[in-house]
Formats: C-alpha cells, sequence, structure tokens
C-alpha cells in the first residue's frame, strides 16, 4: 500500500508533492487547503512521510515499507511534529513551544516537518508568533499548515507559503476507495459516498458503523416531518440531545483516561494524597475538557446541518430538472414528496438559512440550541408549500 493511497481522487496534489519531496519545487513552509473531509492532514502526513523516505524517488509508488515511512504514519517520528486541537483555538504558548523545537536542527539527517492541522483556529497572538519563524525560517525545517480556505489565515502568512489545493472527491473514487482498502460491500460503499458528500472519514463511517447511519437517516427524514411549530421546536432539541450524546460517547473515555494520567503523574492514587499543585493542574484539565467537549457538540451539530442541507439540495435538483445522481437516493421517495409541495426558491431560502446557523455555532457562538430553534422555524412549510 502506498503511502499516498488515503489520499482519494487527488491525484495532481500527489504529483505536486511528490515532485518538491524529490527536490523539484521545494520550499520551507505550505499551505494545504480544501474542503472538511478532503484529505488535508493525511496529505500533509504523506508529504512528511515522503520528506524523510530514503526511498522518495519512487514517488507515488513508495510500497512504505521503510522505517521512516512507517514512523511517520506511526506518529512517532522523531522529526516529524504533528499538532491537533479539540479546542475552539489554538492558543499562542502551543504555537511558541512548536516554534522553539522548530528551530532545532533535525535528528535525521532529512527535514524536521511541523504540521499544523488546525491552522485556521489560530488565535491572532499565535498567527503573529508563527509569522515571524516563517519569515525567517530554518534551513531544515519544512512548516505545513492545514486549513479549509486561504482567507483562514492571514495574508502575511498565505503569501509565504506555498499553496496546495485539494478538491472533493468524486463520490465513485470515494466508493472505489472503500471497497479496495475497507473491504466494504460495493452497493454500501457507494451509499457512504454519496451521502458522506465526498468526505472521507465520513464514509468510512457510514460505511462500516450502523448506528452513524441511523443518526444520519434520523437527520434526512426531517424535512417531512417539520409540519408545526412544536414538531420544529422537538426538531431543534433532538438534533442538539443526539449531538452532546454522541460527543460524550467519544469524548468520555479520553476524558477518564486524561484524568487518571494526572492523578498518577501527581501520585494521588498511590500515596493517597493530593500535592498543592495538583488542585490548578486538575483545574486547567477541566477547562480543557470542557472546551474540547463544546467543540465536539458543534463538530456533530454542524455536520448534521450538512447533511440536512442535502436533502434540499437534492428536492432543488427535482424541482429544475437537474441532471445527476441524487445525494440521498436511499429516501427519494421523500425527496420527490418535497419537491413537489415547495419550489426550488423556497428550498434556496431553506439552505440559506441553515447556513446562517451554522454560521452563527460554529462562528459567532450563538448557543446551538437557540440556532437551531430560529432555522427549524424557517424551514417550516409556508402558504406557497
Amino acid at each position: 500500500m502506498s503511502i499516498w493511497d488515503t489520499l482519494v481522487g487527488q491525484r495532481p496534489v500527489i504529483d505536486t508533492l511528490t515532485a518538491a519531496a524529490a527536490g523539484r519545487g521545494m520550499t520551507h513552509a505550505w499551505l494545504f487547503t480544501g474542503p472538511p473531509g478532503s484529505g488535508r492532514s493525511n496529505a500533509a502526513m504523506a508529504f512528511a512521510a515522503a520528506l524523510q523516505c530514503d526511498q522518495a524517488g519512487q514517488g507515488p509508488d513508495c510500497p512504505h515499507r521503510c522505517h521512516d515511512c512507517h514512523t511517520v504514519l506511526a506518529g512517532s517520528h522523531a522529526d516529524v511534529t504533528r499538532v491537533r486541537t479539540e479546542k475552539l483555538s489554538l492558543g499562542v504558548e502551543e504555537v511558541r513551544d512548536l516554534v522553539r523545537s522548530s528551530a532545532l536542527a533535525p535528528n535525521g539527517r532529512r527535514w524536521q516537518v511541523m504540521i499544523i492541522e488546525d491552522a485556521d483556529r489560530l488565535t491572532d497572538q499565535a498567527n503573529n508568533a508563527l509569522l515571524k519563524t516563517i519569515e525567517e525560517p530554518t534551513p531544515a525545517t519544512v512548516w505545513v499548515l492545514c486549513a479549509p480556505t486561504v482567507e483562514d489565515l492571514l495574508p502575511t502568512i498565505r503569501s509565504r507559503c506555498r499553496l496546495v489545493t485539494l478538491s472533493t472527491p468524486m463520490a465513485a473514487d470515494v466508493a472505489d476507495h472503500l471497497a479496495r482498502h475497507q473491504g466494504v460491500a460495493p452497493a454500501l460503499a457507494a451509499y457512504a459516498a454519496a451521502a458522506s458528500q465526498g468526505h472521507i472519514g465520513r464514509a468510512k463511517a457510514l460505511a462500516t458503523d450502523e448506528a452513524t447511519r441511523n443518526r444520519r437517516r434520523e437527520v434526512v427524514t426531517l424535512p417531512t416531518r417539520l409540519t408545526h411549530l412544536g414538531a420544529a421546536m422537538t426538531a431543534a432539541q433532538n438534533l442538539l440531545d443526539a449531538a452532546k450524546e454522541e460527543a460524550e460517547a467519544i469524548t468520555a473515555a479520553l476524558d477518564a483516561r486524561e484524568k487518571a494520567d494526572l492523578d498518577a503523574a501527581y501520585g494521588v492514587v498511590e500515596r493517597g494524597k493530593r500535592p498543592r499543585e495538583y488542585a490548578p493542574a486538575l483545574a486547567a484539565l477541566q477547562k480543557s475538557q470542557k472546551t474540547r467537549a463544546t467543540r465536539r457538540v458543534r463538530d456533530v451539530v454542524d455536520r448534521g446541518l450538512t447533511d440536512l442541507m442535502s436533502v434540499y439540495r437534492d428536492a432543488i435538483a427535482i424541482g429544475t430538472g437537474a441532471h445527476g445522481d441524487l445525494v440521498n437516493a436511499d429516501i427519494a421517495g421523500d425527496v420527490r414528496q418535497l419537491a413537489a409541495t415547495t419550489t426550488p426558491e423556497l428550498n434556496l431560502r431553506r439552505i440559506e438559512a441553515i447556513l446562517g446557523a451554522r454560521e452563527q455555532i460554529m462562528e459567532f457562538n450563538v448557543p446551538v440550541l437557540l440556532a437551531l430553534e430560529s432555522m427549524m422555524t424557517s424551514l417550516l412549510p409556508t402558504e406557497r408549500d
């Protein structure tokens, strides 16, 4: 299996990065952009592996057997640092630590690679701290920043980076990837590829987890059940409750493990006493976990709103006679009913209402339930429906 196999439908990107790893067009700072699920993080890790790989000259056909490739992709290579955040923002202290590390010489004979996966979440102070080191790079250090769009970073940073843009992969490419590398049955792979709208991680979850498929079905069948104000309020609450439940399932084990590690580090378990330094450390941990839980809930809600939008998109496609496959072919009957009882113009306004709710939740920190309730009322039938 090649180190590039996780990049589905991204052949131009693979060609660019393999050429750079071989010394053609290499630079000290890179910006990988692309929509959620397009594979920005996978591209960054594959590029880091190629930069460390002794067989980089083999390009996209590197067999992924050498020690450097294996340790990079396993997250244990000494010269590859990967920064991800589960919080709402990436702060200046974390970036300063990264900058200090970047000034050191590589342990090996090739590159030191610094990857920031959530560069769009850098605070203003963090951006300023990063800018100085990108302006005056260490010769053997490579920075790889990942963000949805170039506008998510300061102009002064993005102007110093080589841009690599990933596209949303085609459903056929995603389905083929699931069938070949995940062993998913063709019919299920086709459903997951279409329903994920090109989001690779989402497609894998839909293909391999029935509970994920059931949660999605609850969301995409909402439009035909939104018949009155009470239904709208209930739908908003149910969507938030489901997001909290899913987020809790993801974070509970991690929270418990972090708490156990903290207790062990301060000797609370062995000695049965809490040293003076333990209380502030515990408070900091709890604050971090609460922030992470907030972001996780918002991310799950945002994913649900993306699924909901796809139903109205399908209804518009049917209403206007547009060619192409439906995202929600599994509920084609519901989509046709929606298209027959409303108009494309009204469904476009509903998509705008969903986009507005996403922006309120993700960008302006509006209380999630308030944003969802307002949005759901905008989705109710009107006199023209």
